[in-house]
């Protein structure tokens, strides 16, 4: 986040992040929600530091506010309110959009959060960018808000730690309606910024040996998504991999647990499987 705001203060590149703001929309908002006061300044320091900028100076074109203490309906009346009366921003942070909601898991308030934001996005003209955290134990980012930033960001950025070096984060895309960028990697350096490894060699993800994605089509995962899915939600993640095994058993694909755990990982990545309430169902609009 801090290249990503960086690089829109310098309107240039910082990280292989690349920003260019307008003249009349070059003020960033960046809201917090997670952070003491200390750890915030500590963030907004790295920004400018990174940016090549003097850290002793206040900055017109950058607003940091601390939400931690306020309750889930006043950060975004606050939000709210600051876009309203600050007509030049074109770039928000929303570091913890978890934070604007009550549960992760209801449908209603995740959809309800999700048109608050295309709302704010279309009527302010601007950018934003939101921080949220994956599942313990998968890819998958949380809850059902997790499901629907998915199916409507124009990017879903990954970043993990290293399993070669715990001191060293992976950046890759999970989804993307533009053009592909290829995964880099990036360790904090002795003046604790972040840098970039450049000589970094990224592992590939281990599977079976029979199995390869990109031996089926387009048409063959959907034939076999509507075989299985059908138009319901399947509830639970035994019946989730049951359905996955008699649809693509129904197009010749047989395999075993494994195999289609990996599969339904690749599934939701790509939005091919949604997660619906407490269970998934087959997403016919998505772009493989």
């Amino acid at each position: 986040i801090s290249a990503i705001v960086a690089a829109a203060l310098k309107n240039d590149e910082v990280l292989k992040y690349s920003a260019y703001l307008p003249p009349n929309k070059r003020k960033i908002l960046y809201v917090d929600t997670e952070q003491s006061k200390y750890h915030c300044h500590k963030v907004m320091e790295r920004i400018l530091r990174l940016a090549g900028l003097p850290t002793d100076k206040d900055r017109d074109d950058f607003v940091f506010i601390v939400l931690r203490e306020q309750t889930p309906d006043k950060r975004k009346q606050i939000i709210g309110y600051m876009l309203e009366n600050m007509p030049d921003v074109g770039l928000l942070i929303i570091d913890g959009i978890r934070d604007l909601m009550y549960d992760i898991n209801s449908p209603s308030e995740s959809t309800d959060l999700i048109n608050l934001l295309m709302r704010w996005s279309s009527g302010y003209n601007l950018h934003i960018h939101t921080v949220l955290h994956l599942n313990k134990g998968d890819d998958n980012t949380r809850g059902h808000i997790g499901t629907e930033l998915n199916n409507k960001a124009e990017t879903v950025l990954q970043i993990t730690k290293s399993q070669q070096d715990g001191n060293i984060s992976e950046v890759k895309a999970m989804h993307i309606r533009d053009r592909e960028f290829d995964p880099f990697a990036f360790r904090i350096n002795d003046n604790a910024l972040p840098e970039i490894v450049d000589d970094y060699v990224f592992q590939q993800p281990k599977q079976d040996r029979n199995f390869s994605l990109t031996e089926l089509t387009e048409q063959q995962h959907r034939e076999a998504l509507e075989n299985g899915f059908g138009k319901q939600v399947v509830q639970g993640y035994s019946n989730v991999i049951a359905a996955l095994k008699q649809g693509y058993a129904s197009i010749g694909y047989e395999r075993g647990r494994n195999v289609l755990v990996s599969l339904n990982k690749f599934l939701v990545n790509k939005r091919m499987i949604v997660k619906e309430g407490k269970g998934y169902r087959y997403n016919p609009d998505f772009h493989y």
